[in-house]
């Protein structure tokens, strides 16, 4: 076997598993997505979803050898990123309207409320 061959037979193995794990990853990620409890969970997804996305587009392009898939693959990062952002901006608008139990963490404020002005902490 010479290197060309197994340089080409390795490259399609390479190809196979990267588009294993990236079918995997992709349905974790809807999975994530329609369960998730929180709107910040779900927007976490969805960005995930779009690098999969890229990663799709990144192994083809490498399979077909066509340069226009790079192209395409920057704009739908570029294109992701923005939507992140606007996402998290909408949800910082929005206020914490979905509490999760891992942030009920009370202000300083109310727990001087609790103790008095005059009360000391033990």
């Amino acid at each position: 076997m010479s290197f060309a061959q197994f340089s080409e037979r390795f490259l399609d193995i390479a190809l196979t598993l990267s588009l294993v794990f990236l079918c995997i990853s992709f349905l974790c990620t809807v999975i994530r997505i329609w369960k998730g409890p929180t709107l910040p969970d779900r927007v976490l997804g969805l960005d995930v979803l779009t690098s999969s996305s890229i990663g799709f587009i990144a192994v083809i392009g490498i399979d077909t050898g066509f340069t226009l898939y790079v192209d395409i693959a920057i704009a739908l990062g570029l294109v992701g990123f923005l939507a992140t952002i606007s996402f998290a901006r909408f949800i910082m608008a929005r206020g914490d309207t979905e509490r999760s139990p891992v942030a009920s963490v009370t202000e300083p404020e109310a727990d001087s409320k609790i103790l008095g002005e005059g009360d000391s902490v033990p």
